[in-house]
């Protein structure tokens, strides 16, 4: 099924090009197809070689939209959505607001059927084709209805067992961070949350603390280093008021009350990942590691022990520097580095503009850590020690 009255033989024509925004491929392709079919199978060309980084090798069977590749879940982590849900007893999923059906693929995959929600009219038919593709390889059965979720909603959750919901949080001028603005409504979707079924409501990871409801349960997910979601879970299979972070695809941190000790830097010192932090389970790690912080507000742990772990990168302290440009210019230039890593938190620099004023050049190369610390803000001197 091809979406947007595409032909195969444009697209495998579009496909062949070696660059598909290029003039010369438009060109080529109005020559030998209608010209509109021409540039609507240019697109999903480009968009397909962009959603390798993200889709993998599976990018070459599916369809796009620009915002939809964007905003579209990582197969892996949609993956654990459907997992999740699959783990809670759930048989038949509402998709609302699905895009371009990268959750609704893997929920199917996972063996449940999905009835998927989409307002935007050519999203919906790209969600289509994605959804249908998949369907025909497995058991479970997929549908898509074009419509407002917030409308839809009461009647269709009647005939499934589990809800899943990625409100949009973007429109033509750019990323809304407000969830007074997101749709459907915020308060349509914390009702969905209330426990009477499984539900999961993805939303970008900055979501702050004091947005989500107590009772629910909140995962932060980090894959391949970059922390992707935030996403909050009710009903069967949740642990109503958990905060956790999830580096993928099974080391799970919970986060505790309870606050580290500040102390001067140790031996060692510890970068927690994103989803770590924002789960606010700096607490949990320190207890892990055997460590403490430099400063109460900055998320850099440090401890005398060197201990593995996949929530945080480890760094072996070398120097102690004071934060004084003029000192740290002398250092990189008596140490002939040329390659240098600036990393710093709590702190009003641009590590690259820093960098340039540090003037690099040698075949040495050195990481620079920038942080508060109870003697002031120093830079500590450092390499990898994991």
């Amino acid at each position: 099924m091809l979406p947007l009255g595409l032909t195969a033989a444009a697209l495998a024509d579009a496909e062949a090009e070696q660059d598909p925004d290029s003039l010369a491929a438009a060109t080529r392709l109005r020559r030998r197809h209608d010209p509109e079919i021409a540039a609507l199978a240019l697109d999903q060309a480009g968009l397909r070689r962009r959603a390798t980084a993200k889709f993998g090798a599976g990018a070459g069977s599916l369809f796009f939209t620009r915002d939809g590749l964007e905003q579209a879940t990582r197969p892996s982590v949609a993956a654990h959505h459907a997992h999740r849900l699959a783990d809670a007893g759930a048989t038949r999923v509402l998709d609302l607001g699905c895009g371009i059906g990268s959750d609704a693929m893997a929920f199917l995959r996972a063996g449940l059927d999905v009835v998927a929600v989409e307002t935007d009219e050519r999203t919906a038919e790209i969600a289509e084709a994605n959804i249908s593709a998949v369907a025909e390889l497995v058991s479970a059965q997929g549908q898509v209805i074009i419509g407002d979720a917030e409308q839809l909603a009461e009647e269709l959750i009647k005939d499934s067992d589990a809800v899943f919901i990625d409100p949009a949080r973007r429109t033509g001028a750019g990323r809304l961070w407000r969830v007074e603005d997101f749709t459907p409504s915020w308060s349509f979707v914390t009702g969905l949350l209330d426990g009477s079924r499984p539900a999961g409501v993805k939303l970008g990871p900055a979501l702050p603390h004091r947005e989500i409801p107590d009772d629910v349960e909140a995962e932060w997910v980090t894959d391949h280093g970059e922390t992707v979601e935030v996403c909050l879970w009710a009903g069967r299979g949740s642990a109503p008021g958990v905060r956790a972070g999830l580096i993928m695809p099974d080391r799970r941190l919970v986060a505790d009350p309870r606050s580290p000790a500040v102390q001067p830097a140790g031996r060692y010192l510890y970068e927690p990942d994103g989803a770590v932090i924002r789960a606010g389970a700096i607490g949990a790690l320190a207890d892990e590691l055997g460590g403490w912080l430099l400063d109460d507000q900055i998320a850099y742990l440090s401890s005398d022990l060197l201990t593995p772990t996949p929530y945080a990168v480890a760094f072996e302290i070398s120097e102690i520097l004071p934060y004084k440009e003029k000192v740290l210019r002398r250092w990189v230039r008596d140490h002939a580095v040329g390659r240098l890593e600036i990393k710093k938190r709590g702190i009003d620099v641009d590590p690259a503009q820093l960098r340039k004023r540090l003037r690099p050049a040698g075949a040495d190369s050195a990481t620079m850590i920038i942080s508060r610390t109870p003697d002031g803000t120093v830079v500590f001197v450092a390499r990898r020690a994991l």
